[in-house]
């Protein structure tokens, strides 16, 4: 009898106490997912409850509401200066797009079960989670705008407070919880990065998808582990859970089974900015169209299976990021710009589901249709790896005069090392003209991006002033540096419009003035004649052309601006 009533007693206190630490979607239909107040709510009572939990601030969104971050050490320490540097560290980031709320509540569960020992407490690492990074979008509750959706029955909204949608801002940089995040990442260097997300597109039985960080532009070590040894235990250990999964389905306008290619996550992206300072990353993609409870689970055992081989292999893990970080050294050659090689094909199995297209009911047209009650297992083609098209020299440093502020203090917050010049300096340097350039004619993310930049590029020594910056060149900063200063990058910070008044000519002539001056700088300068008499004779729009011949003549006199197509970045090659 004695046994049965401290059986019963037992029964009952684990029943008050898990009932005390389930999450509004537990307590749901499943199809339910916490606010935002639920949310702090719940990981307050789990940092008041737990000794191995502690939630802080961590800067200021768009909003001006805190981004929160919620730590889970069995070492009771908190603050990343006292961590085991032993240990590895996971930082899950969730609600980047706040309409996909997956990641939201499995985080709530798998912190839950951490803390009370549901799940067996890792040895080895340390897990971290921002449990809304876009607050204002969570905040901007609806059940109408994921139109291809299947649950919850609320959810927030991609963009933020001002319409970013934050996983394109990575190095710009233009929401403060952007600002927010490049710090976090930087004060605890995690090895492993999560964004939580779900899916569009294509239709197919997966319940889950994953974009690794693509492994060629990750970098040999990392990229190589992560790809070979990483990512096909995961693979392995979800399935072993009922879990099924494949890379993300990156198909737009067509069927799955035509093949498809590696997404590739430019720095723009969460992945592809941590991938610049050595974290491996991943992006879970829950499919839309699956029930809201089961891709909830489905983003809990992705964390679950990642944490696992961590903790295995911190050691191995570590190593291989220390070594990552050794790639690229001064004098080496730096891909800028990246292309799908078509001829590297994988042959994968694909679960999917017959596509066709029949007469659409809403418009004169035709529309995809799949049809799930005819599911197929076949073999299809999958890209996996790019190739460089274009590589720079890396060189010693980088010199940016001090009013280019905006660009120097995004440099500052990435941890790049700097010393400021101390007195006028005359300096030999690599300059570059920019060449040619092609911008968006419609309006992307707040900017109007530049793209296929070229730029010519030629030395000289150059004068800068006291007090301009001089940013060194290491292997904490080389990729960040490189990506965001070569004006040919994706998404350098020329491209992203950083530099977009050194494209518009301040001073100029008019004509009836200057036809005099023209006459008399080519009389004096016999070869500069002959150069303007070679092209009116070999371009005949040019010949045609006379507005363009004097401004020809306008642009190699001494009286043309300098600062005009100037890049203002200058490198040190010696």
């Amino acid at each position: 009898m004695k046994r049965l009533l401290k059986l019963s007693a037992f029964l009952f206190s684990a029943f008050v106490y898990s009932q005390k630490y389930e999450t509004v979607f537990e307590k749901g239909n499943g199809n339910q997912s916490a606010t935002y107040d639920q949310v702090i709510s719940f990981y307050k009572m789990l940092d008041k409850d737990f000794e191995s939990i502690k939630m802080e601030s961590m800067g200021l969104t768009d909003c001006g509401e805190s981004l929160q971050l919620v730590i889970f050490n069995p070492d009771k320490k908190f603050d990343s200066r006292s961590f085991d540097k032993r240990k590895s560290v996971i930082l899950i980031n969730n609600g980047i797009h706040a309409g996909e709320p997956d990641g939201i509540d499995a985080s709530m569960m798998f912190f839950r079960d951490l803390a009370i020992g549901k799940i067996a407490v890792p040895k080895n690492t340390i897990v971290i989670a921002i449990p809304v990074y876009n607050i204002e979008g969570l905040l901007n509750r609806n059940s109408t705008s994921r139109v291809n959706q299947n649950g919850p029955e609320e959810y927030g909204f991609r963009g933020n407070g001002r319409n970013f949608d934050l996983n394109r801002d990575m190095i710009k940089s233009d929401a403060k919880n952007t600002k927010a995040l490049v710090e976090i990442l930087h004060k605890f260097n995690p090895d492993i990065f999560i964004d939580n997300h779900v899916s569009n597109g294509a239709d197919y039985q997966y319940l889950l998808t994953y974009i690794q960080s693509q492994p060629d532009k990750l970098g040999k070590e990392l990229g190589d582990f992560q790809r070979n040894v990483m990512t096909p235990s995961i693979v392995k250990n979800l399935k072993e859970n009922g879990v099924e999964s494949i890379p993300y389905v990156n198909v737009w306008g067509g069927t799955p089974d035509k093949g498809y290619a590696q997404f590739f996550d430019s720095p723009r992206y969460t992945t592809g900015y941590t991938s610049l300072f050595n974290m491996i990353g991943y992006v879970v993609e829950t499919h839309m169209l699956k029930d809201y409870a089961k891709r909830v689970g489905a983003t809990y055992r992705f964390m679950e299976s990642l944490l696992n081989f961590v903790d295995k292999n911190t050691e191995q893990l570590k190593e291989t990021r220390k070594k990552n970080s050794l790639q690229f050294s001064i004098g080496d050659k730096y891909p800028v710009q990246w292309k799908l090689d078509s001829t590297k094909v994988d042959k994968m199995k694909f679960l999917g589901y017959e596509g066709s297209y029949k007469k659409s009911d809403v418009t004169t047209g035709d529309r995809l249709f799949y049809d799930r009650n005819k599911p197929y297992s076949k073999e299809i083609d999958f890209y996996p790896k790019y190739k460089s098209v274009k590589e720079v020299v890396v060189p010693k440093s980088y010199v940016i005069p001090k009013s280019w502020w905006n660009v120097i203090n995004l440099l500052k917050a990435n941890n790049c090392q700097y010393t400021i010049l101390k007195n006028d300096s005359i300096i030999e340097v690599e300059s570059y003209k920019i060449a040619d350039y092609k911008t968006a004619t419609s309006a992307y993310e707040g900017h109007y991006n530049h793209r296929n930049t070229k730029v010519t590029s030629f030395v000289q020594k150059t004068r800068f002033s006291k007090g301009d910056y001089l940013f060194s060149v290491n292997e904490t900063s080389i990729k960040y540096l490189l990506e965001t200063l070569e004006p040919e990058a994706l998404d350098s910070f020329f491209n992203w419009n950083f530099f977009d008044t050194i494209l518009q000519q301040k001073e100029g002539y008019s004509e009836y003035v200057f036809e005099d001056l023209a006459n008399e700088i080519l009389q004096k300068n016999p070869n500069l004649r002959k150069q303007l008499d070679e092209k009116i004779n070999n371009d005949k729009a040019f010949a045609q052309n006379p507005e363009a011949q004097l401004d020809w003549a306008y642009k190699n006199s001494v009286h043309y601006e300098k600062a005009h197509l100037q890049y203002p970045v200058y490198r040190i090659i010696k």
